[in-house]
């Protein structure tokens, strides 16, 4: 199934504008969510929007933004007030700068988003600024769901992506957290050539395709064994070993990795697999 683009707009660099398209990225809709249900007679839980002070229940129309501007007190803002200040979607994604793609500290990087020209006469231009960003990223604004958002924009095969960014006043000094005070400034170098000698027996090519979200998956088999009525039981956890010593624990992880290497490859035995009861959009994820 095709998908479907948020908007349609223009990604515009200097005197350079090209008629871009923007999809979503990311796909959570196959993600497992609950509803609150009663215990004692399986109703979904309600909530009412209540003023203590009136002793009711209030309709939308009676309810207003507020904004704490200091413990207890508010200042009230109507949607007028805030239609004021709220940017309008131009629907215009503003390149104002080009840095190195690495450059992009990742904890400024938020939603992802797809970009494709909008129709055939677009396509070419399109092309010409996919290739010129290889190894780059341009940065810009976009007004975005009401508010003015920081984006970056990258090639990504045929297409490109865009990532709204935080601002640096967002993301936190890593400083701040107490226990870093005890860590020591360097390491031993004889700890550290035996870690890399053990982080060197993990490299290589990474598959993403093989990590799963083993808990979604045992919430689904959880939950078909409880609409088949069947006993749910917990499996064994065994407890991580302690680690005494760093040296020894990297030692005996060379050798595990070693033995491991040797032994000869066996053939798993087929697992059966159970039909998921889940609405479609669930079963979707499901089966990737």
């Amino acid at each position: 199934m095709a998908m479907r683009a948020l908007w349609k707009g223009h990604l515009r660099l200097s005197l350079v504008t090209i008629a871009v398209r923007v999809y979503p990225a990311t796909d959570v809709a196959g993600s497992i969510r609950f509803n609150q249900l009663h215990r004692q007679c399986q109703s979904r839980i309600v909530y009412k929007k209540w003023c203590p002070q009136c002793d009711r229940e209030v309709g939308a129309d009676e309810i207003v933004k507020g904004y704490a501007f200091e413990r207890g007190q508010y200042v009230a803002l109507e949607e007028t007030d805030i239609k004021k200040v709220r940017p309008e979607s131009t629907r215009i994604v503003q390149l104002q700068q080009v840095t190195s793609a690495a450059a992009i500290d990742p904890l400024l990087r938020e939603d992802a988003y797809f970009l494709a020209p909008d129709g055939k006469p677009a396509a070419e231009s399109f092309a010409v600024m996919r290739d010129a960003l290889e190894g780059k990223a341009a940065i810009g604004t976009v007004a975005f769901h009401g508010r003015d958002r920081l984006v970056a924009v990258e090639p990504r095969e045929a297409g490109m992506v865009m990532f709204t960014l935080r601002h640096e006043d967002d993301v936190r000094d890593i400083g701040g957290i107490p226990e870093l005070d005890a860590v020591p400034a360097k390491a031993r170098p004889q700890e550290i050539a035996l870690a890399k000698r053990v982080l060197a027996e993990y490299e290589g090519e990474i598959d993403f395709s093989k990590f799963r979200d083993t808990y979604e998956d045992a919430l689904r088999q959880m939950i078909d064994a409880k609409i088949a009525g069947e006993e749910v039981v917990a499996p064994k956890t065994e407890a991580p070993p302690r680690v005494v010593n760093l040296m020894d624990a990297l030692r005996k992880s060379l050798d595990q990795v070693s033995r491991d290497r040797k032994k000869p490859a066996k053939a798993k035995p087929a697992r059966s697999t159970r039909v998921t009861k889940f609405p479609a959009r669930a079963r979707k994820r499901a089966s990737a």
